[in-house]
């Protein structure tokens, strides 16, 4: 008998992860790259201020509408918090 190491499978990589633009982020930040997250910030601002120049003030009306429930949220998790 010979000394092998007993090779593990990998772990299946979630399904968050398959998403294209959004799963590479991800992935990145979970194994260690914390530089990723900067780079999306700055795709996410420029996404935002070239959708205010396309369709006006109803692009960060609408920015602003998606944000209430995570405001809300926030809000909610400083109260509990003890």
């Amino acid at each position: 008998m010979t000394d092998m190491p007993i090779s593990r499978p990998r772990p299946a990589r979630s399904w968050f992860h398959h998403i294209p633009v959004v799963g590479w982020i991800a992935y990145d930040i979970a194994h260690g790259d914390s530089d990723t997250i900067w780079y999306a910030l700055v795709i996410l601002l420029t996404a935002l201020v070239l959708a205010v120049k396309t369709w006006g003030l109803v692009a960060l009306a609408m920015t602003a509408l998606a944000a209430v429930p995570v405001i809300f949220a926030t809000l909610i998790l400083i109260t509990i918090g003890k």
